[in-house]
């Protein structure tokens, strides 16, 4: 497995690899079974895998973990080469932002409510990032997982607008058996704290039952939601039902839906999502 690290290096990679397909996996590092799962499908499906590691400053807040969050090159690595990823792509901050760099991605209104309206910029820096390293690495298709549903959605709709040469192919969320979605911010929780945290599956995981049993009021859906996520040491910063495709928050009964929350538990925000009446694979 080859450790890159400059654009220079992954842009002669890619050249001297121009016969073979290529799975792209995008990552933060701190992998987890989540990860995991994607380079899996990125060697299952390509000639060659190819994961990148970069914490990508542009899409943190002022007040957000940026400097905090977890990193762990040498156990990424080994993940990596054990998992069958042939490249791995690491730059430094200057490398993918040197002095001078000031053009940015505005990905849209797809991106303007839930993450985005918490998080204002922060897909922003998620487009720009990543349009960079589609541009570098040049896949045949990227993975996203659907924890992070509104990424996944905002990527596809950038590729698609800016006619990219990528296909984005949304993965499953991956649980622990406890339902709690893995996430690399979960190491934050301390044991009590991460119980507290199963409020957030078990209320989707219910909204979900709720919709099998034919309700369709999104209204009705969103209170059951709330109230049952709503628990001790929770903080609940949205709840939504929303168009899956769009993600406006829908105000009469729909066919599909994406049922989705953010939180904080001791400081740690988390979010989850369940998708109902469209398959992932269906998404444009």
């Amino acid at each position: 497995m080859k450790v890159l690290r400059s654009v220079a290096e992954a842009r002669a990679f890619r050249t001297a690899s121009a016969t073979a397909s290529i799975g792209f996996v995008p990552t933060m590092g701190a992998l987890h079974e989540g990860h995991a799962s994607l380079i899996a499908r990125a060697v299952r499906e390509n000639d060659l895998a190819v994961v990148s590691i970069f914490v990508n400053p542009t899409q943190f807040g002022p007040q957000e973990d940026f400097g905090a969050y977890p990193r762990d090159e040498p156990a990424d690595l080994a993940a990596c080469e054990r998992l069958g990823a042939t490249m791995v792509f690491a730059p430094t901050v200057d490398e993918l932002y040197p002095a001078g760099d000031a053009t940015r991605v505005q990905p849209g209104p797809i991106a303007a409510r839930l993450e985005g309206a918490a998080r204002p910029g922060h897909f922003v820096g998620v487009a720009t990032v990543l349009t960079k390293l589609f541009a570098i690495v040049r896949p045949d298709v990227a993975y996203f997982g659907q924890k992070d549903f509104q990424q996944l959605r905002v990527v596809q709709t950038v590729a698609r607008d800016l006619r990219l040469a990528v296909r984005i192919a949304g993965c499953p969320t991956v649980r622990d058996p406890d339902g709690l979605a893995i996430s690399s911010r979960n190491r934050y929780l301390s044991a009590e704290h991460r119980r507290s945290a199963l409020a957030l599956s078990r209320a989707l995981r219910a909204t979900e039952e709720m919709w099998s049993r034919g309700e369709r009021d999104p209204a009705k859906l969103r209170e059951h939601l709330k109230r049952l996520a709503a628990g001790p040491g929770v903080g609940l910063e949205y709840v939504s039902v929303a168009d899956p495709l769009t993600l406006d928050e829908l105000d009469r009964p729909a066919d599909r839906a994406l049922i989705s929350l953010a939180a904080r538990v001791d400081g740690t925000r988390l979010i989850d999502n369940v998708l109902v009446g469209i398959a992932l694979e269906a998404l444009p």
